[in-house]
């Protein structure tokens, strides 16, 4: 492997999210902070998920193949729903953060709406996570090795990239649709979000059939971004003047003097 593998695979995971981030975020502080912030949650989250692993791997039959794939299936869906778990605990703290901030404010408006919050929030999500999964395998694809020499997949690094891009995106995703259906006490969408990640997650075990994960992974994609367009109060009307610079309220809300 070269470094150009290194490099492509990296602008492949990160590059949608990295351009988010420089041209709806980075120029905003509030939102940077709580960018942050989501990121520590879904650490602690994974920090959780890990020790309680970590314990059960320690008292299990180490020989037994069987109980340390079922202990492995039982560590991804714990973390699944901690990571939801936690999540919802950071709407609630957002939401009381909010109504601070707008007692402090001399505005009457929110400083910071809860659809920008659940779109920040989920892309820090989506931001460590994507980290944690990628980051140790970019390294390898510097070498020494040759993926492949014994019959396997070469596209491993490239398909780790995708995946590694369909998770950062889906966790903004189901962010804005998850923020949503707390705000309409929709507990049916709730529930959605967290299946929806469950699946994502147990795609993963068909590995290294990347098509077999893949191909859903990205169907569900296509799925929960149309999902959050609608949640976030998008429809085909403003998208179309959006997209023909007549949106004149989205023109004045992104106006910059110069």
């Amino acid at each position: 492997m070269t470094a150009s593998v290194f490099f492509g695979c990296t602008f492949i995971a990160f590059g949608p999210a990295i351009a988010l981030f420089l041209f709806t975020i980075a120029r905003e502080p509030l939102r940077v902070i709580f960018l942050i912030a989501g990121a520590f949650f879904w650490l602690v989250s994974l920090l959780l998920s890990s020790l309680v692993w970590f314990i059960s791997v320690q008292i299990s039959n180490k020989e037994s193949a069987a109980q340390q794939k079922g202990l492995l299936i039982f560590g991804v869906v714990l973390c699944v729903l901690l990571q939801e778990t936690f999540r919802f605990a950071y709407y609630k703290l957002l939401k009381k953060a909010n109504e601070g901030l707008l007692t402090l404010s001399q505005e009457e408006t929110m400083p910071i709406s809860i659809r920008q919050l659940a779109y920040v929030s989920g892309l820090g999500f989506g931001f460590m996570s994507g980290a944690f999964s990628v980051v140790n395998i970019l390294a390898d694809s510097v070498g020494p090795g040759t993926v492949g020499i014994h019959g396997d997949s070469q596209h491993y690094f490239l398909s780790s990239a995708f995946m590694t891009m369909a998770i950062i995106l889906l966790h903004m995703f189901w962010g804005v649709v998850f923020f949503d259906a707390c705000e309409k006490q929709r507990w049916w969408a709730v529930g959605a979000v967290v299946a929806s990640h469950l699946v994502v997650s147990c795609l993963t075990f068909q590995n290294p059939e990347y098509v077999n994960s893949l191909v859903p992974t990205y169907v569900i994609l296509l799925l929960m971004g149309v999902w959050a367009f609608y949640s976030a109060g998008g429809s085909l009307r403003n998208l179309k003047l959006c997209l023909t610079c007549k949106d004149k309220d989205f023109l004045l809300a992104n106006h910059r003097p110069r």
